[in-house]
């Protein structure tokens, strides 16, 4: 991998989508038609719908069916309640979403639980709305606004609860507003997002003036393979080096942690990578996010319809069952296992990312 890190980069694969749906009441924002108008410059059929219903007639066969929703871009409108934050512990103070959604195939996808109906990219097109909302919620987090460990933060905003905002970028410049809008805003606040895709040339250049700090969503090769239509690990980790660059506070999501045979020595060469990518970079105040792998019955049959060949593990020995603030059953690794997992990434941290801070294990 350090050799990997030094080649020539290569030009980012761009997702494209089969096609792009426009709502008529998207259509009355000029954002919507900028999305379209890039679309169609790439060649991206482009359909304006009679109205808001997204009318996708797709296959009664659930593999063409996942398949076509999957390759779908939807520029819709957020209404008054998706406006409305809510809270996103442990991340940040309040989830701000963009979009809903991702073009990404990932095996172990939390979203395959969290969003109902076909798994399309929803973006949203009243980026004016959902910006005049946010001042209401500065300082009255939980996550960071009343945290003695990172009050220094400010109010936190997490822009990536819901979908991978650079996977989608190229496409609707969403992320650049949003950067740009923290970088004027006069207040102590933070945006923050991570992403599996290293299409960062869009962001360099923005006056972000400190406020956004950017996660990569990384895990080792060995388990990147459930990571389906996403940037290469080696990809993301320059690109991590070129948001450091530009002066953006940086971060590092190990997520999914995967306790499968090896995952010593594969999260420890990635440490050492992430470690090698920095070194020499500007003080980028770097921090560490630490989460299991978990999955809930609802995702697992999800999944298991969506990735029927996957080798990723979700079989019930090992795990145990806690119950989520909504009352559902998640399982994650048993006492044991996460008391082992815990432990030496807690030690191994320090002693290869000395100045890295971890904000939480989960």
């Amino acid at each position: 991998m350090a050799t990997q890190l030094k080649e020539k980069a290569r030009p980012s694969r761009l997702w494209r989508p089969n096609r792009v749906l426009v709502t008529r009441a998207a259509r009355e924002w000029r954002h919507a038609r900028q999305i379209a108008e890039r679309a169609a410059a790439l060649d991206i059929p482009v359909i304006e719908l009679a109205s808001d219903r997204l009318g996708l007639d797709l296959p009664d066969d659930p593999r063409r069916a996942y398949a076509e929703a999957k390759a779908t871009l939807a520029v819709t409108v957020a209404s008054a309640s998706k406006r409305k934050l809510q809270p996103i512990a442990p991340s940040a103070d309040w989830r701000v979403d963009l979009a809903e959604g991702c073009p990404a195939h990932c095996n172990y996808c939390y979203l395959a639980g969290s969003l109902k109906g076909p798994p399309i990219t929803r973006v949203y097109a009243n980026l004016p709305e959902i910006f005049a909302e946010l001042p209401n919620y500065v300082g009255r987090g939980t996550v960071t606004s009343r945290s003695s460990h990172r009050a220094h933060e400010g109010t936190t905003f997490e822009a990536s609860c819901y979908t991978d905002p650079l996977g989608i970028e190229h496409l609707t410049g969403s992320l650049s507003s949003l950067i740009d809008h923290f970088g004027s805003w006069d207040a102590e606040v933070q945006l923050r997002f991570t992403s599996k895709f290293d299409a960062v040339e869009p962001l360099l250049g923005i006056q972000h003036r400190g406020r956004t700090r950017m996660r990569f969503s990384l895990n080792p090769p060995l388990f990147a393979r459930f990571e389906g239509g996403t940037s290469p690990v080696a990809a993301r980790l320059r690109a991590m080096r070129r948001m450091a660059d530009a002066g953006y506070r940086v971060g590092v999501t190990v997520a999914p942690i995967i306790a499968a045979e090896g995952w010593q020595e594969a999260y420890g060469g990635l440490l050492a990578e992430v470690a090698e990518a920095l070194d020499g970079a500007p003080d980028p105040d770097l921090t560490v996010e630490l989460i299991t792998h978990r999955f809930t019955a609802g995702s697992k049959a999800v999944l298991q319809s969506w990735y029927p060949g996957s080798a990723l593990d979700m079989h019930p020995d090992g795990r145990a069952e806690k119950r989520t603030k909504f009352g559902s059953i998640k399982h994650v690794y048993d006492a044991a296992t996460m008391k082992a997992l815990r432990s030496w990434f807690e030690a191994t941290i320090p002693a290869t990312l000395p100045s890295a801070r971890i904000l939480y294990w989960t």
